[in-house]
């Protein structure tokens, strides 16, 4: 299970707590996120991501994986999945993007800007506070939002909260955006994989034009689309999407038309 920016494994609480009964569950903190270190170099690339969760699976010894991805993974979690085929067995997309887009919110391009950015991301901790409300729009209770809140209470443990922002490749001499060219060039390597698709309607960021280019490419793919969800789908339809994931991984072989 690979997560997102300004989250960290926190997020798949709730997803681990019921297949933890079943399957083993890894659900790593990327570099600079959750409880990881958080080093203050410029280690935060895109590519960096993806081979620093690769080398993680190798020394796990990991042979065949079920991926789960959101935000942020689902970019390293493609690229992880396009270089295993093979070991894949299937994958559960949740409001992500691992293509091009200039589908970019204009709190998020703000955040983004070379000086304004880093005040407001590292110093007022503004992009994760706001996620808790704006990502959730059914409401998170207090130890919730102090959950996802509790890694990033610093302008020193902001640091991957504001790489992640300034990483978003939107134009073509961005250093990742050859890597997110690959990523969406390959992406219809894993068309014959078993896929669910769980979307957060209400999305401000990963809205319904995302979902779309997923289903065009995984047309077989079985979508359930929650329409009083947000970017937080796993928090916000908590009752409906962890049972659907479950029941998908059980029937695994089976490839849903919807």
């Amino acid at each position: 299970m690979l997560h997102g920016n300004p989250t960290w494994s926190f997020y798949y609480r709730n997803l681990v707590k019921e297949l933890k009964k079943y399957y083993r569950c890894i659900v790593p903190d990327h570099l600079g996120c959750g409880l990881s270190d958080k080093p203050q170099e410029d280690l935060y690339t895109l590519d960096q991501h993806i081979e620093r969760t690769i080398e993680l699976l190798e020394s796990l010894n990991i042979k065949h994986y079920h991926l789960v991805v959101h935000d942020w993974g689902g970019a390293i979690g493609m690229a992880i999945a396009q270089r295993w085929p093979a070991r894949l067995k299937s994958l559960v997309i949740l409001n992500t993007a691992a293509f091009h887009s200039t589908a970019i919110p204009f709190r998020i391009l703000l955040c983004k800007t070379p000086i304004l950015g880093p005040i407001l991301v590292r110093g007022f901790n503004l992009f994760a506070r706001m996620a808790t409300s704006m990502a959730a729009p059914r409401g998170l209770t207090a130890e919730e939002k102090r959950g996802y809140l509790f890694p990033y209470d610093s302008w020193r443990n902001r640091v991957a909260i504001w790489n992640f922002i300034k990483d978003i490749p939107l134009t073509p001499n961005h250093r990742s955006y050859d890597t997110i060219t690959k990523i969406e060039e390959t992406l219809w390597l894993l068309q014959h994989k078993s896929i669910l698709i769980l979307w957060g309607g209400l999305d401000f960021c990963f809205t319904k034009v995302f979902l779309k280019r997923w289903q065009s490419f995984f047309p077989n793919a079985k979508t359930i689309i929650y329409e009083y969800a947000g970017h937080y789908v796993l928090d916000d339809a908590v009752e409906d999407t962890i049972p659907e994931i479950r029941r998908f991984l059980m029937q695994k072989s089976e490839v849903t038309m919807y």
